[in-house]
């Protein structure tokens, strides 16, 4: 073939291939239709290489050539060129950027050859696979505005079977109220929209619906949805017949606009404020219509054709939506319609309905408020009043976007890697999300958290409407890695703003919300606001209500949790074991997350000048140990007896589930991003255990306690990194280890791999090595590219890493400049660094030297240097245990439940003074500090003096204490001794109490 370009998907009105093996494309796939090609209903499936096509085609500055490949056997697969003089390109394709069983699509550029032509076009290949869409052409590299980059498509070529980011293609403004979003499956609240697997079986991509959304998350499920779709000819509602196909290359995937035209010639256009959106509709004849339809029947629909509006409510919900109650709707259309009503088929359906017009071109406008139908008519008004322009509200929300976006220059990156940064941060302001209104009243929201028994009508919520901002739709177990810390360094005065947003909840229903969806969902270990909250509030994201943060995060450490969805689970026996026992789901994993959220809380006690907690919070901090098994090398559950999980015969580090959180052994053995110095003491060569978990492979296929393969397993291994698993949170601080391991280089080895190989694919819909949760798989890289990651969460410091382009530009918040140099930014190993000016030895960096802004220059080279290494330092961790002993009341009152490590049992005395006799009948050790306990029903102590004996006859005054609250039932309060004091007796003698009664449930004795 002779031209300037080539192309063949393997149609039969393609150029067809020289090598046999056309065929319906591939049998089985975890993302993608089955037996068709990528585009098409045919691909080429190969065994072996050899001349592909031959060709006749000029190769100039802007040629590409590029193709998708599916890979079935070992990935070593690529395409090459020959060209007329008999030379070759020499193109290869790193096998580990190709995934296995999964469409990829491969680009290379060939400006470097202008001048001569391609004559054939060469597979090289040593197992089977499928190839499709051979491309030869020109593609000029455009220049664009950072919001420009962004695709959010990216992460949709995914499944419930296998996750490559997991997400919808949300148009909204940067933490919106609402998202808008293309449907490919309106049946559902989880996988909404699938880039190729829900393809017609003419294999073309198609839509449903066009909805609104506030999915969190698939695995979270949506909430408060409502469908339009356009069409001609007789209105349908049945959804395989108003289905409507596109191609994804006419579709528009911006943050701030979603168009698509259809094959038939519709089009549909969607730009959104906060709490509204405008569509625009085109159609190629004068009769169209509209139709309005929701996932399920939970809602009510009106229209009124004549008077151009439509109102509704939904009430759609997901089975983790806890806490939703019902989304009031109401559009206003540019054109009064033809006809309209509502469809009931079958006839008890309510959320169905339509407007037929006729008009080529109808504009709606639509908005929604949680509070009631008025508020959703008055927040139209406000944000696209009557005579607002389509265009007007896109290029707002592109400015929006694009202010935050632009924050960051780039200098020297690829097309990819552009699209990839932008579209992280695009991500990563997706969410958390808005959920108040601007009312005549002020900013109010209807909560998530206080339960009402008010029942909703179509016309209000019955929910308590509450003055004030509230921010939902996060897992903090998910964002606290990465995405806290990325909001408290780029955008300092919004992180402060959503924490109080967050801490809204905590006002209302007395807790922050572990997962928020929008309430208290009962998901995920760990209470992990506590530390992202004080991370924010070390870096100087501190103008949120600093005394609610604190007593928000003192209340998840030390109160047995009310309910499921709150707090953390076990802490009603853990929290005097030292320990979280098996009997506690995934004990361990809710153990470890508790010793990092301890140590938040420890360096937020410091900030505040509290000292018992202080001291408190930093030796549990620690207690990560007392999971250690030194055995077997690696952390594992204790039974309540203190017994370990499993014997070393049983044991295997490799099995997932159990104790683990979505993880194994392997990749929990370094989940002490706190304490590095602990870490070194308990491997004791760290470095060489991590060149272990990462040289020892992942199979996928070892679901110990789960019982059969779930999907984070088959991602990890598909990573093909040892054992880590990038795609998902646990993993993620691990290559940075290598820092506190004196090793850096291996850090900076692995970062950059990662950032080379594991988030490609964007122009096809992947871009993720798995869920992208809230941002937080995006603010990884955004970290990793700019060269630091926040390894120590809860401290203001930063760990280093390798920075992937020669020039990045931060316009900071207080109007400084942090500008990061690259030199040889091709390479991955550090030579030196120089902060300011001044040489910087160690691999970690300090938040003061990146928020004022600055210059921080990297040399970087082809190997690794002995820059930022250095012998690891081991620290044993200390936390501290209770005495043993017996218990006795002077009174004569049953007071054994005060030792017996439990919040379920307490002791009573029926009056407001009593005294209490502890007896060490174990090794008398210096108690640091001592803990009491509130009962479930009050009678508090409120002053009490604690005193020490060897003779029990002459007693030493300890601690003296007076006017003490405790402000929650079966709450543990700290208290630090002047010193550490070493007695065979304690006795505690309370002198008053809030009641005429006193109520206790545990007395501890805190010793080393």
């Amino acid at each position: 073939m002779t031209g300037t370009g080539f192309f063949s998907s393997f149609e039969p009105s393609d150029p067809q291939p020289l090598l046999p093996g056309i065929d319906t494309g591939p049998a089985h796939s975890p993302t993608a239709r089955e037996n068709v090609g990528f585009t098409g209903l045919h691909a080429l499936r190969f065994t072996g290489g050899g001349v592909l096509f031959e060709v006749d085609v000029a190769v100039t500055a802007h040629s590409e050539l590029s193709y998708v490949v599916f890979p079935e056997g070992d990935l070593l697969v690529t395409l090459d060129v020959e060209f007329d003089d008999g030379g070759r390109a020499g193109l290869t394709t790193d096998p580990k950027s190709l995934y296995p069983d999964q469409w990829n699509l491969v680009r290379r550029r060939l400006g470097r050859f202008a001048g001569r032509r391609v004559r054939r076009i060469l597979l090289h290949a040593q197992s089977p696979g499928w190839l499709d869409d051979v491309r030869l052409a020109e593609r000029p590299i455009e220049n664009r505005d950072p919001v420009d980059w962004v695709r959010t498509t990216r992460g949709t070529h995914s499944s419930g079977d296998f996750s490559r980011g997991n997400t919808f293609p949300a148009t909204a403004v940067p933490h919106g109220f609402n998202f808008w979003t293309p449907v490919t499956n309106s049946r559902v609240t989880d996988w909404i929209y699938e880039y190729h697997r829900h393809n017609t079986a003419e294999n073309l991509p198609a839509l449903e619906a066009f909805g609104l959304s506030h999915q969190p998350s698939p695995w979270m499920g949506d909430r408060h949805t409502f469908h339009v779709m356009p069409g001609i000819g007789p209105v349908e509602s049945a959804r395989y017949k108003r289905l409507l196909t596109f191609r994804h290359e006419n579709e528009t995937d911006r943050p701030h606009h979603y168009g698509v035209e259809f094959e038939n010639g519709i089009t549909t256009d969607i730009a959104p404020t906060d709490h509204a959106a405008i569509f625009r509709f085109t159609f190629p004849e004068d009769r169209s219509w509209l139709l309005f339809d929701n996932v399920n029947n939970r809602g009510g629909l009106r229209v009124k054709p004549h008077k151009r509006v439509l109102t509704g409510h939904t009430w759609v919900r997901s089975r983790l939506s806890t806490g939703a109650r019902r989304m009031f709707v109401y559009a206003e259309f540019d054109k009064p319609a033809k006809h309209g009503g509502k469809l009931r088929r079958p006839f008890w359906r309510t959320v169905t309905g339509y407007l037929e017009f006729e008009a080529r071109e109808v504009t709606m406008r639509i908005a929604t408020s949680l509070i009631s139908l008025d508020q959703a008519k008055r927040n139209l008004e406000l944000e696209i009043p009557d005579g607002t322009t389509f265009d007007e509200v896109r290029d707002n929300a592109r400015a929006a976007w694009q202010d935050l976006l632009g924050r960051i220059e780039i200098e020297g990156a690829t097309e990819d890697q552009l699209t990839t940064f932008y579209s992280s941060l695009y991500r990563l302001y997706l969410y958390p999300n808005s959920g108040h209104e601007d009312t005549p009243d002020g900013v109010r929201h209807a909560s998530p958290v206080i339960r009402s028994l008010r029942p909703s009508t179509r016309k209000r919520t019955g929910a308590r409407i509450v003055d004030g901002e509230m921010f939902v739709n996060n897992g903090f177990w998910d964002t606290y890695r990465t995405t806290w810390p990325a909001y408290a360094l780029l955008t300092p005065s919004r992180c402060a703003r959503m924490i109080d947003g967050f801490l809204q909840q905590y006002r209302e229903g007395g807790w922050v919300s572990r997962w928020s969806s929008p309430g208290y969902a009962n998901l995920m270990t760990g209470t992990s606001s506590d530390v992202a909250f004080a991370d924010a509030y070390l870096k100087g994201a501190n103008d949120f209500d600093l005394r609610t943060a604190y007593e928000a995060a003192l209340k998840n450490a030390t109160v047995t949790p009310t309910g499921a969805g709150v707090g953390r689970k076990g802490l009603g026996e853990s929290i005097f074991l030292g320990y979280t026992p098996t009997s506690v789901g995934e004990g361990l994993s809710w153990a470890l997350e508790g010793c990092i959220n301890d140590f938040g809380i420890a360096n937020m006690a410091t900030a505040l000048g509290d000292r018992d907690n202080e001291a408190y919070f930093r030796r549990r901090a620690m207690q990560y140990v007392n999971h250690f098994d030194q055995r077997v090398g690696f952390f594992q559950g204790r039974n309540r007896d203190g017994s370990w999980h499993h014997t070393p015969e049983q044991f295997d580090p490799a099995a997932w589930g159990g104790d683990y959180t979505e993880t194994n052994a392997w990749n929990t053995a370094f989940s002490v991003p706190h304490d590095g110095h602990g870490l070194v003491a308990l491997h004791g060569d760290l470095e060489s255990k991590l060149d272990k978990f990462f040289a020892t492979p992942e199979t996928g296929r070892n679901p110990g306690a789960y019982g059969g393969v779930i999907h984070e397993m088959t991602e990890a291994r598909d990573v093909r990194l040892g054992q880590y698993g990038h795609s998902n949170q646990p993993s993620h601080h691990i290559p940075y280890i290598y820092n506190y391991a004196g090793a850096p280089s291996k850090t900076q080895r692995i970062v950059r791999e990662v950032l080379n190989r594991c988030y490609l694919g964007s122009e096809i819909g992947q871009g993720y090595p798995g869920d992208e949760d809230n941002g937080e798989m995006s603010a990884w890289y955004v970290f990793g590219a700019l060269g630091f990651y926040p390894l120590a969460i809860g401290s203001p410091y930063y760990a280093v890493g390798s920075p992937l382009f020669p020039k990045v530009t931060i316009h900071l918040e207080n109007g400084e400049d942090l500008v990061i140099r690259a030199s040889g930014h091709q390479y991955p190993y550090v030579q030196n660094l120089h902060v300011n000016g001044a040489p910087q030895a160690m691999p970690f960096l300090p938040h003061a030297a990146l928020a004022k802004g600055g210059t921080i220059d990297f040399t970087l080279g082809p190997q690794p240097s002995r820059w930022g290494s250095g012998r690891p330092r081991p620290r044993v961790p200390a936390p501290l245990h209770d005495l043993t002993g017996t218990v006795h009341s002077a009174q004569g009152t049953n007071v054994e439940a005060l030792i017996d490590d439990t919040t379920r049992t307490e002791a009573t005395f029926r009056s407001t003074t009593a005294t209490i006799e502890y007896t060490v009948d174990g090794p008398h050790r210096p108690v640091e500090i001592y803990t009491l306990t509130s009962g479930a029903r009050g009678g508090d102590p409120k002053s009490w003096v604690l005193e020490g004996s060897d003779d029990g006859t002459e007693w030493t005054v300890l601690d003296e204490r007076t006017d003490q609250v405790f402000p929650w039932r079966r709450q543990t309060r700290p208290f630090l001794l002047s010193r550490p004091v070493t007695f065979g007796r304690y006795r505690l003698r309370i002198t008053g109490s809030s009641a005429s009664w006193i109520t206790l449930s545990q007395w501890e004795l805190l010793a080393l």
